[in-house]
């Protein structure tokens, strides 16, 4: 049995190897790889692992170890700040999911009512491994939409403990009457979130307190491990999943202090074991089954997609969501969840479901899982398209758009103002700045909550999407100087971007962005600056240290500028003192400041400016000459023009026409 585990372990990590590396290669998602590696390499494909028993005590293992680090990187202080998004949101996916299927499988005569239920609660549950991994690598965990769906994923999460707790019931296995067994969940629900409020606060605390003052890494880590294993096995003995115990295991240890160093002591299992989990998932599918019934497991895996994105959608609306971020957090909630799976075995063993009808909750299930990375990355063009259609303002917006009325500025104040979209710590500091400088200023923000308490201290913030032009209509887009998008989301900045400047051709665009891949397609839709997050902290950091060595504040802004130019600065089309014309622009509203080039056709090429006459003639005035990445400032009368010089010159707007069209006529 021992050399069977340890070589079975050993394929499933050298395949997760292979197929990770093939995957990052193919740019295929690899959650996706490693089902189709499990599908291939289980008893049901080539048969490499054919022991049914090894793989179900690697699945085990893998969701138990699985289930523990989400309990330790769940937080009930986390819990609190999204509480609306859980009680509304979270309660009314599961519960209307569990009404939907109950009511659909009762049509169809498919079951009893306890099965039906059952069913309910498999088809409720969604993968937060899949979609938290998924969002991560998107970098759109602090997005509203990530927010969101965080917020319902958590309340999956804690909604599968009843879920267990019920199925005896509803297998017929309480032991007694319903009044008995309506008792005895009663008291294992009170003897669990009893445990673990003792346990939290008391018990792990003081122990780990003791293992720490030893100072022996060793030993905390096999500490953590045995309170899993501890946790997990009192729920076993209490006739609850493993599974569960190890989330509680998590929950338990995640309340004390110690939780980011027992995090980082299991980090470097954690991947090792979601693959082994996902593999061995995929190795319990039957491909034969699939391919017998292919066309109706698609079918099937459609309509459970279609149906879970709609009820997943209307719960965010009624959060008070808008529309766009509603339909990217349901979309994003359309897979069946790895909870599943642990509810389907429970319910195996007093037959609730059957084994044809397991095999075909597998098909479908691992079908949702697999289509679920190329749904989240169709979702902002499917979210686009239906924004598109003449839908009612009100779900554009989201109903907390409320918050616009009554104590919202006054619009004919906004003139030459300032729109600054997402209160975060960025959007935070452009407001102070801007009303320490007297500068008008309006705040578009999608929290609720935050645009209620701001707004109770008075601060010019309304709530709204800014993708909406309803919402950038009512901030004056028209009349605004300046746009300064300070979000996580680059798909709603994209669009947001695009709007403002078919609003506002004059308007200058600031974009925040967090990766300097997304620079250019930024630039492309004619954003003014962009500043990317990463590449900015890389700069700051090398500037801090050189400045530690005593290096040359000349030196420093010299290497600084070689290496933005080198990085970013390729996409901007502009030169080092490209800012300098806005600059000039915003302090003198009706002058004109333009780039003209000298080519080598042009007769000003070796004229002096004095020759030129370009005051008399033309009524403009020559501020700076760009030549050879040096700019010269306020060139002396006798300077000669040559060939690729770029002048900056200051002027009406009638005298800077006048001369780039003679320009271009010779």
């Amino acid at each position: 049995m021992t050399l069977s585990l340890l070589g079975n372990a050993v394929i499933v990590l050298v395949l997760s190897i292979v197929v990770l590396y093939t995957c990052a290669v193919m740019r295929i998602p690899g959650i996706v790889g490693l089902l189709v590696a499990g599908m291939l390499a289980g008893p049901y494909g080539f048969g490499l692992i054919g022991n049914t028993h090894v793989v179900e005590i690697i699945a085990e293992i893998g969701i138990v170890f699985l289930l523990f680090t989400i309990g330790l990187e769940f937080s009930l202080r986390n819990l609190w700040q999204l509480r609306r998004a859980v009680l509304l949101g979270g309660v009314l996916q599961v519960i209307v999911t569990i009404a939907v299927v109950f009511l659909l499988f009762r049509i169809a005569r498919a079951g009893g009512n306890d099965a039906n239920v059952f069913m309910g609660f498999l088809l409720s549950l969604s993968s937060t491994a899949i979609v938290l991994r998924i969002l991560q690598e998107r970098a759109e965990m602090d997005t509203p939409h990530g927010r969101i769906t965080l917020a319902i994923l958590t309340f999956q999460d804690i909604a599968v403990v009843p879920m267990m707790l019920l199925i005896p019931i509803l297998g017929g296995r309480s032991g007694g009457m319903p009044g008995n067994a309506i008792l005895m969940l009663s008291v294992k629900a009170a003897a669990v979130v009893a445990f673990v409020i003792i346990a939290a606060r008391y018990a792990v605390p003081r122990m780990l307190y003791q293992i720490t003052k030893l100072r022996m890494r060793e030993v905390f880590l096999l500490s953590i491990v045995a309170i899993c294993g501890s946790v997990c096995w009192l729920t076993f003995r209490a006739e609850l999943s493993l599974a569960l115990g190890a989330f509680l295991a998590g929950l338990i240890i995640a309340e004390s202090e110690y939780s980011h160093q027992a995090l980082s002591s299991i980090l470097p299992f954690r991947d090792v074991f979601t693959s082994f989990f996902f593999m061995s998932i995929g190795m319990l599918l039957n491909v034969r089954y699939f391919l017998d019934h292919a066309a109706l497991i698609c079918l099937l895996a459609v309509g459970v997609m279609a149906v879970k994105a709609v009820i997943a959608v209307g719960s965010s609306i009624v959060t008070g969501a808008p529309l766009r971020v509603s339909l990217l957090a349901g979309l994003s909630l359309v897979q069946i969840g790895e909870f599943s799976f642990v509810l389907a075995t429970a319910g195996i063993s007093v037959n609730l479901l059957s084994s044809d009808m397991y095999q075909m909750f597998l098909n479908i299930a691992i079908l949702t899982m697999m289509s679920t990375p190329f749904i989240i990355s169709l979702a902002p063009r499917i979210a686009d398209g239906i924004m598109k259609l003449p839908l009612p303002a009100v779900l554009n917006s989201g109903y907390h758009a409320g918050f616009l009325a009554p104590d919202a500025p006054h619009r004919d104040d906004l003139d030459r103002h300032i729109i600054i979209v997402g209160y975060g710590i960025n959007g935070r500091n452009v407001a102070r700045a801007a009303r320490v400088a007297g500068i008008p200023y309006v705040i578009i923000e999608m929290n609720p909550d935050t645009v209620r308490d701001e707004k109770r201290n008075g601060e010019s913030i309304f709530y709204g999407d800014a993708t909406d032009e309803a919402v950038l209509k009512y901030a004056e887009v028209k009349k605004a100087r300046v746009a300064v998008l300070a979000i996580a989301d680059a798909s709603a900045t994209r669009k947001i971007a695009a709007a403002m400047k078919a609003a506002n051709k004059e308007l200058y665009v600031i974009a925040r962005t967090r990766f300097l891949q997304e620079v250019r397609s930024l630039y492309d839709l004619g954003v003014d600056e962009v500043i990317p997050e990463e590449f900015e902290t890389a700069v700051e950091i090398f500037s801090r240290v050189l400045k530690k060595y005593m290096v040359p504040f000349d030196e420093i802004q010299k290497l600084v500028w070689e290496v933005r130019s080198g990085d970013y600065g390729v996409f901007r089309n502009t030169s080092k003192y490209a800012v300098l014309p806005e600059v000039l622009r915003n302090c003198l509203p009706d002058t004109e400041i333009s780039v003209l080039q000298i080519e080598e056709s042009s007769p000003m090429a070796g004229k002096t400016i004095e020759q030129l006459n370009l005051r008399k003639e033309y009524g403009i005035t020559v501020v700076a000459i760009h030549r050879r990445e040096a700019m010269q400032p306020n060139p002396p009368a006798d300077t000669e023009l040559r060939s690729g010089d770029r002048i900056l010159a200051i002027g009406a707007p009638e005298a800077i026409a006048k001369i780039a069209a003679e320009m271009r006529s010779r």
